[in-house]
C-alpha cells in the first residue's frame, strides 16, 4: 500500500470515529501517523529527474507576499493592477505557468508580490505542480488568498485543507509548549494550566509513534494533539493570511455585506478597480512594518528615504540597519513621534520605535 493510499485510509478513519473521551487516544495516534506519512509525501524524491524550468524566485524588497488561489480567480490581473508587471490574463484557467513577481510601492517600502500558478484539489500530493507553489508560498511573509466571491466559502475550505495538510497554518501562533528530546531519563511531562484536550498518556502514546522515548514536554496553555504534533515535527510555518473576495460586482450586496464581516476578509472588483486601496492598508497592516525617518544635527527631516523595519524594531536595530559599526559608536538617540512622552526625547537602544518616528543619532 503506497502512502497516498494509507493518507486516505486513515482520514476516512478519522471522519468515520466519533469524537468522545473514550476515542482520544485513537484520535490522536491516527492524526500522529497521518502526520508522519504527510512529512514523507513531501520529501523530495532522491530519484533525480529531468530539471524543469526555474520556479523560485529570488527575495528582494522589504517583504514578501504571495498570491494563492484556484485558477481563474483573478491572480493575474490583480498582481497588473496593484505593480508595474504585466502577468498574462486571459479567462480560461492555469494561463499562468511558473512564478511571476512584481513590486507594490506603498508607505515607501517595496513589497514583492508573487503570482503564483493556480492551486487545485490535491495540490499538497503533488498535483499541478501543487507541491512548488506550497513550498515558494512556505517562504511569503503574509498569504494573500485570492477567491472567487461567487463561489462563497467553498475555495476558502478547499485551500485552508490543502495548506494545512503541508504545516501552514495560517492566522494562528506557535504553541507554547516546550518540548526537547533527550538521551535518556524517560518523559519529563508537565503543565503550567489544566488540560482539557491533552494528558500523559495520550502525549506518550503520540510520542512513541515518532519512536521518542525520552523527552522533557512543558505545556503553558490549554493545546490540542494536533498542536503537540505540531511542535514535534518541528517545521509548521504560522503566518497571516488576508482571504481577498475578488469580482463582488456579479454578487448581492447583502452577499458582499457578510463577506466583507468574516474575519481576516477584504472584499473587491480587479474588473471594476474597487476597494484595492483598502486592501493595501490591511496588506501593511499584516506585514506589521513601520516606517522611520532620519534627521542630520541642524537640518530638517529626510521624508524622501524611508527606513522600512517590522514592527517591534528598537534603536539598535535602526542602527544596525543604517550601519553595521554604528551601535558599538552610539552614545544617545533623539526621538520624535509618537513612540515619546515629548518630542524630541533622548533615548538609548532598547527604545521601541513606532510608525513614522523620526530618529537622529548621536556617537560617541
Amino acid at each position: 500500500m503506497g502512502i497516498l493510499e494509507k493518507i486516505g485510509e486513515i482520514e476516512r478513519e478519522i471522519s468515520r470515529t466519533q469524537k468522545n473521551k473514550a476515542t482520544e487516544y485513537h484520535l490522536g495516534l491516527l492524526k500522529a501517523k497521518l502526520a508522519k506519512y504527510r512529512a514523507q509525501l513531501l520529501e523530495p524524491s532522491k530519484a533525480a529527474g529531468a530539471k524543469g524550468e526555474g520556479f523560485d524566485v529570488m527575495k528582494s524588497g522589504d517583504a514578501r507576499v504571495a498570491l494563492i488561489g484556484f485558477p481563474s480567480v483573478g491572480k493575474s490581473t490583480f498582481l497588473s493592477l496593484m505593480t508595474a508587471t504585466a502577468s498574462e490574463a486571459a479567462s480560461y484557467e492555469f494561463t499562468t505557468l511558473t512564478c511571476i513577481p512584481g513590486v507594490i510601492e506603498y508607505n515607501g517600502a517595496n513589497i514583492q508580490l508573487l503570482d503564483l500558478p493556480g492551486i487545485i484539489e490535491g495540490a499538497s500530493q503533488g498535483k499541478g505542480r501543487g507541491r512548488q507553489v506550497i513550498a515558494v508560498a512556505r517562504t511569503a511573509d503574509v498569504v494573500i488568498m485570492m477567491l472567487d466571491a461567487t463561489k462563497g466559502d467553498v475555495q476558502r475550505k478547499l485551500l485552508e485543507k490543502e495548506l494545512e495538510s503541508v504545516g501552514i497554518r495560517l492566522n494562528r501562533s506557535k504553541p507554547n509548549i516546550y518540548f526537547k528530546p533527550k538521551k535518556g531519563g524517560g518523559l519529563s511531562y508537565n503543565s503550567m494550566v489544566p488540560l482539557t484536550m491533552c494528558s500523559e498518556k495520550l502525549v506518550q502514546l503520540i510520542l512513541h509513534e515518532y519512536k521518542i522515548f525520552n523527552a522533557e514536554v512543558l505545556f503553558r496553555e490549554d493545546s490540542t494533539p494536533d498542536d503537540f504534533i505540531d511542535v514535534i515535527v518541528g517545521n509548521r510555518v504560522y503566518m497571516p493570511c488576508l482571504y481577498v473576495y475578488n469580482k463582488v460586482d456579479q454578487i448581492s450586496i447583502e452577499e458582499v455585506d457578510r463577506l466583507a464581516h468574516e474575519p481576516h476578509s477584504v472584499v473587491i472588483s480587479c474588473g471594476m478597480k474597487l476597494n484595492l486601496d483598502h486592501l493595501l492598508e490591511r496588506l501593511w497592516e499584516y506585514l506589521a512594518l513601520i516606517c522611520l525617518y532620519t534627521k542630520k544635527r541642524g537640518e530638517r527631516p529626510d521624508f524622501n528615504d524611508a527606513i522600512i523595519m517590522r514592527r517591534g524594531a528598537t534603536v539598535e536595530h535602526v542602527c544596525h540597519r543604517i550601519h553595521r559599526t554604528l551601535a558599538s559608536q552610539f552614545k544617545y538617540a533623539l526621538v520624535w513621534g509618537t513612540s515619546t512622552k515629548f518630542d524630541p526625547q533622548r533615548v538609548g537602544l532598547t527604545h521601541v520605535m513606532e510608525h513614522e518616528d523620526v530618529i537622529q543619532i548621536v556617537k560617541k
